[in-house]
């Protein structure tokens, strides 16, 4: 069921975030929960939704093996909102939470990105999120968790693709910042509750037009939750989760302001000594070459290389047109795709790049 103004709903939200930095700048008072450097954090309560923050989302992508075909790569972002003004209406039809997803398929034989959208309010079991574990729906768009044995399962319907992907952890979550608390800013007021499961093997079937198929792969987890705002003078973020090829997992982002220059930066790296965070200092993007969108004028620098500490890792896409353009419903355009990785020449990992603010500030 669609709630009532949904496209003005839309347009106030952006439809995708992968950092909580692009929160709108609105004050969180009591009626949001704020994020709290070393609240308690469990599992697998915490996989689920928490309805006392403002705004929330779990985010999966990865590349999927095909036989006979080239690889793709694949998104599914589940959002919930939360509306305070609705907390004293009795009425079960009050938009209190809403709930909204974005489906995607990087499929460079085609050469560009197949992608669809679904909101709902949260209710009348038509959409949902659990508070005491990862399960969300709308409609029949899905993302849970089965504990035993322990999987994920996204399960999309959309009018020109669709998959039934399972998820098998190979590693355990891995929490973002300090113990979970993840600072976009200089300022702690600007943090996410943070956790990232990388490297889950992936097994199950892609339907692209009329054509289904057996897939195997890698992919990732993100799952965030804040009241927080969008720090001044930030118009946009540049983020990557990547699973390397050794087993390893690398998170990083910086935030940008309007010169293109970094407001602030962070990273974790696992790797099989162990997990280590790293400072803004220990971080930088440069650019090597840009892909300019002939349908917003937006220029991504779509190949990257990317130093984190002593480490050099090349991206490079795989295709360069992963623009996602929303100005009919949220009113954000962005880049968002597949990417593989390499270090001094050779391949070591894969994973998803997201650019914001490119085709102009962030605005809502």
């Amino acid at each position: 069921m669609t709630p009532p103004h949904a496209d003005l709903l839309l347009r106030r939200l952006l439809l995708k975030l992968p950092l909580l930095a692009a929160l709108p700048a609105l004050a969180h008072g009591p009626e949001f929960d704020p994020v709290v450097r070393g609240a308690p954090l469990m599992l697998p309560r915490d996989h689920g939704s928490h309805p006392r923050h403002r705004i929330e989302w779990w985010y999966i992508t990865g590349w999927l093996e095909r036989d006979g075909a080239a690889p793709v790569g694949f998104q599914l972002t589940f959002f919930r909102v939360r509306q305070p003004a609705h907390d004293a209406s009795t009425s079960r039809f009050a938009p209190g939470q809403i709930l909204f997803a974005h489906a995607a398929v990087s499929d460079a034989a085609r050469g560009r990105l197949l992608h669809a959208q679904k909101i709902a309010r949260a209710g009348f079991g038509l959409a949902e999120a659990s508070v005491s574990d990862l399960d969300v729906f709308i409609d029949d768009w899905s993302l849970r968790r089965e504990p035993a044995p322990e999987r994920l399962m996204a399960r999309i319907t959309a009018p020109d693709f669709g998959y039934a992907l399972d998820f098998t952890p190979t590693q355990p979550v891995l929490w973002q910042g300090d113990a979970g608390f993840s600072q976009k800013a200089a300022d702690p007021a600007h943090a996410s509750h943070y956790l990232s499961w990388p490297q889950l093997a992936v097994s199950g079937t892609l339907g692209i037009g009329q054509r289904r198929q057996r897939v195997r792969g890698r992919a990732w987890l993100d799952h965030e939750w804040s009241s927080a705002l969008m720090p001044d003078g930030a118009t946009g973020w540049d983020w990557l989760g990547l699973n390397l090829d050794d087993g390893g997992a690398l998170m990083v982002f910086r935030m940008r302001d309007g010169e293109g220059r970094a407001m602030w930066a962070a990273a974790t790296l696992r790797a099989a000594s162990g997990e280590r965070q790293f400072a803004p200092s220990d971080i930088e993007f440069t650019v090597q070459r840009t892909w300019l969108s002939p349908r917003t004028g937006g220029r991504y620098p779509v190949a990257l290389t990317i130093r984190v500490g002593d480490r050099r890792f090349a991206l490079q896409p795989l295709m360069d047109d992963q623009e996602l353009d929303s100005r009919a419903s949220s009113g954000a355009i962005y880049w968002e795709g597949a990417v593989s990785a390499s270090e001094a020449g050779r391949p070591v990992g894969r994973g998803y790049l997201e650019l914001t603010g490119y085709a102009g500030a962030l605005r809502l």
